[in-house]
């Protein structure tokens, strides 16, 4: 008699906690298919886009069709939102194209990893330590040479993807690195990130972008950006070619004054293409021609004016470059190279150069929308000599690198270098203090 009675009850145990539980089930499987319905919405928008305005009508070789198709297939079995976003980010950094990638909605928590890195010659080192950081309070110093993040090896080849895993897409609450000091010294540490809630609505990528900007300009109007020994040399550390040709026709005014510049363009990243054709319209008596934008119906000339013998700067000119130069700043370096007009010194750049148009959509499924944005590459630019500078970037004329004792010393031992090619004595902890500033970054951007 007991056993059928312990039977009814334990069913109704069971009974009772599926009861309990299934609502919140429910809401879960709800939440899980809107964000899937969303995701392949994300996808169909994206797949529009690139037919209608991707340079290359092969697709750099993806069978664009079928790969959009495997990726819908895989968000159908995807169980979490993260999974969605990476699965449409994929499909585009499958492509392998710098200025092609998918920018997903913005998070409700904002991630803060308190340091940052850079490749130097070939090989990745810890560039930034905030002050206050997980970081910090593990020893973590400039001039630590990251062996190992995340389980990656980096290297000029695979940063970037790593940046935008840990930036972008997927932001953790840790770190796990391998580290070497400048003595030799190796360490295993897990990096802890501060996440804190967002006080502002959710915002598009455009937004942000403004944002940022703001906060850019709001920092750099507090510090000089040239520095002047006497009439012998101006320094002038560009950090983005975000000047209008008014404003470029101004700084160029300062340098005139002066017999030689050296025009510091490391970690700039780029920006406007007329700003980059003003640049080089003040350092040529002649039209130059400085690429061919080659998209999909045509190819057209991308053409600096000359501004005329008197308003062109005629003086001596270094630029230094370094992995973090991109886009704009490369093609202005190539440009000066190619004509030899000038010495380029420092590391070899990014070689992060396309013309992309940059999308902000949103997707509305139940009572939430979605905001995100996608880059789509509308041409690759090809130099005078024929070649292209994406995935290549430029090779300095005079290769030279800080050391990791330079780095964790704070000594810019380039920048001092090159003052000293025109007779100017700068030691290298006072260059590196020149145009000190707290990085202020997108998260697009170098961690």
């Amino acid at each position: 008699m007991n056993k059928p009675r312990n039977s009814i009850l334990k069913f109704l145990v069971v009974a009772l906690l599926a009861a309990s539980f299934s609502p919140l089930l429910l809401a879960q499987e709800k939440e899980l298919a809107e964000n899937r319905e969303r995701g392949k919405i994300m996808l169909t928008k994206i797949k529009e886009e690139l037919k209608r305005n991707y340079y290359d009508p092969k697709f750099r070789g993806m069978d664009l069709d079928a790969r959009f198709k495997e990726a819908a297939a895989k968000i159908d079995v995807a169980s979490s939102l993260g999974q969605i976003m990476g699965i449409v980010a994929t499909v585009l950094v499958d492509l392998n194209d710098s200025h092609t990638f998918f920018i997903p909605p913005e998070r409700s928590l904002e991630t803060d990893y308190g340091w940052t890195m850079q490749i130097i010659g070939g090989r990745c080192f810890v560039s930034y330590v905030a002050k206050g950081s997980d970081a910090e309070a593990k020893g973590v110093k400039p001039g630590d040479e990251i062996l190992e993040a995340g389980g990656y090896t980096l290297d000029r080849s695979n940063i970037w993807k790593f940046q935008y895993l840990y930036n972008n897409l997927r932001p953790k609450l840790s770190v796990r690195v391998v580290l070497r000091s400048p003595n030799g010294e190796e360490r295993q540490l897990e990096l802890l990130a501060k996440q804190t809630a967002r006080k502002n609505k959710v915002l598009t990528y455009y937004e942000q972008e403004a944002l940022i900007k703001k906060a850019q300009r709001e920092t750099e109007l507090l510090h000089n950006r040239f520095k002047s020994f006497g009439d012998q040399l101006v320094i002038w550390q560009m950090v983005e070619f975000d000047y209008t040709e008014s404003e470029v026709d101004e700084a160029m005014e300062k340098v005139r004054k002066h017999k030689a510049l050296i025009l510091d363009l490391r970690g700039n990243h780029g920006g406007f293409v007329s700003t980059e054709t003003r640049m080089v319209s003040n350092f040529f008596d002649r039209d130059i021609k400085i690429c061919d934008a080659v998209s999909r119906k045509e190819t057209k000339p991308r053409i600096a004016k000359s501004r005329g013998k008197e308003k062109v700067f005629n003086g001596k000119l270094i630029v230094l470059v370094d992995n973090r130069s991109a886009s704009a700043s490369e093609l202005f370096a190539r440009t000066i190279q190619l004509e030899k007009r000038g010495t380029i010194i420092g590391d070899q750049t990014a070689g992060n150069v396309m013309t992309a148009r940059r999308h902000d959509a949103e997707v509305s499924v139940g009572f939430k929308t979605a905001y995100y944005g996608f880059s789509i590459t509308t041409s690759d630019l090809i130099m005078p000599d024929g070649m292209s500078l994406e995935h290549r970037g430029v090779m300095p004329d005079d290769v030279r690198l800080p050391s990791p004792e330079d780095l964790a010393a704070g000594r810019d031992v380039v920048l001092s270098y090159a003052a000293s090619l025109f007779g100017v004595t700068l030691d290298p902890l006072e260059a590196a203090n020149l145009f000190r500033i707290e990085p202020v970054e997108s998260k697009r951007k170098n961690k």
